[in-house]
């Protein structure tokens, strides 16, 4: 940092010149006219609020489409503009920023809820030094003065033409985005390896659980089953209301109640479970989710249990087999699982040798990811947390004073 102190004592001594947004640049809006018919089988790309919303440099990845006639009339996102929420639940949240700092020569049009500034000499700005000043906690003060509201808050389009922000010359800019971007960087890397780990564990386990389906017969020493074939299915029951509140707490109780991953203790009018299990959620947005479960428990209403009939099969090997399958949900208000369909599930059973081989190795892979996915969280806020210090201390400049 000592090259930045050097540079703000070389480039400007006296202080840094504030501007507001209606100085550096001119406001435009989102998309007019649009119907929900107009978001099915789009033309053209559109940036959505929660792209904005959640990146400060905007995610070119973008996939959502939107109609667009020919001599339609709508603004188009270009390289350099400053891209808004315009309102949220909490004035915390509203005005939220997100840089375009990637060149495209596609068309984007942005969505009805956001706005967006466009800089009117965009070579006077490093456009990473804009995606971090305009995320600062001096500035977001500002931002959140801008919206007012009740249920739904929303920005003042003139109070925040009126923000104000620092604007350094642009060599020392260019020097405070790259050390920001170390810390962003380095972030985005924790969080690549825990995927690259993930999609290694799953690339393995798919591979170990295909097995090709000849036949019900034997084919490599392996049977195809129904599930009710080889294993019992239980549905839970539901817990006492104080119990899934967690107002009822008997940790030394050897029946937990235990449903969509979550344990809560009390007891339940259901099966008491004393084996290990896969469980399959059947209700709700967690529907067709896969668990495996060690015994003692028991499960809430939501829950499908999986116990083999006999000992040609492993509870773990059902779980990491089904974890591979696209288990169907029917589609309502609330998705489901019907029972049967649970029971008609077609199920690999090769031996029990090749079944523990299986098992071992991805049980290591398990492991290796769940630690990852518990350590690497707590590594990456305590670097968003350094960024945010470092972005805070960095973005504070002294006002330039006019005859100075």
């Amino acid at each position: 940092m000592s090259k930045l102190k050097e540079l703000i004592q070389k480039l400007c001594p006296d202080g840094v010149e504030y501007k507001t947004l209606d100085d550096i640049g001119s406001f435009f809006g989102g998309l007019t006219g649009k119907s929900k018919e107009d978001f099915k089988d789009g033309n053209a790309k559109f940036i959505t609020y929660r792209n904005v919303y959640s990146n400060p440099s905007l995610n070119m990845d973008i996939e959502d489409k939107v109609k667009i006639a020919d001599d339609e009339k709508q603004h188009i996102v270009k390289y350099g503009d400053i891209l808004f929420t315009g309102s949220s639940e909490t004035p915390e949240e509203c005005g939220m920023s997100s840089v375009v700092t990637t060149r495209t020569n596609e068309k984007l049009y942005l969505n009805s809820f956001c706005f967006g500034l466009r800089l009117h000499q965009i070579d006077k700005f490093d456009l990473h030094y804009l995606k971090h000043i305009l995320r600062s906690n001096d500035i977001r003060i500002q931002i959140k003065k801008t919206a007012s509201g009740v249920t739904r808050y929303n920005v003042s389009k003139k109070r925040f033409a009126k923000i104000s922000i620092p604007i350094p010359p642009i060599e020392i800019q260019t020097e405070i985005a790259h050390i920001l971007d170390l810390f962003t960087d380095l972030a985005a890397e924790l969080q690549a390896e825990l995927q690259a780990r993930r999609e290694q564990y799953e690339y393995y386990r798919d591979k170990l659980l295909t097995f090709d389906k000849v036949s019900r017969g034997g084919i490599l020493n392996v049977t195809w089953m129904t599930m009710s074939e080889i294993c019992k299915i239980y549905t839970g029951g539901e817990p006492p209301k104080d119990a899934v509140k967690g107002n009822y707490k008997d940790s030394m109780h050897p029946y937990p109640i235990w449903g969509n991953g979550k344990e809560v203790y009390g007891y339940a009018s259901s099966y008491k479970i004393d084996k290990d299990a896969t469980v399959i959620s059947s209700i709700g947005a967690n529907a067709g989710t896969v668990y495996f479960r060690k015994a003692y428990f028991t499960p809430i209403i939501r829950l499908k249990v999986l116990i083999p009939k006999n000992d040609n099969i492993l509870s773990k090997f059902l779980y990491f087999y089904l974890s591979t399958v696209s288990l169907s949900v029917k589609s309502s208000s609330v998705p489901n699982m019907n029972a049967n369909d649970v029971k008609k599930l077609l199920i690999p059973v090769p031996s029990l040798a090749e079944q523990e081989r299986i098992v071992s190795i991805l049980d290591k892979f398990e492991t290796l990811v769940n630690d990852l996915a518990e350590g690497l969280p707590a590594e990456m806020a305590a670097v968003q947390e350094q960024y945010e210090y470092y972005r805070n201390k960095l973005l504070s400049f002294p006002r330039f004073a006019a005859g100075a």
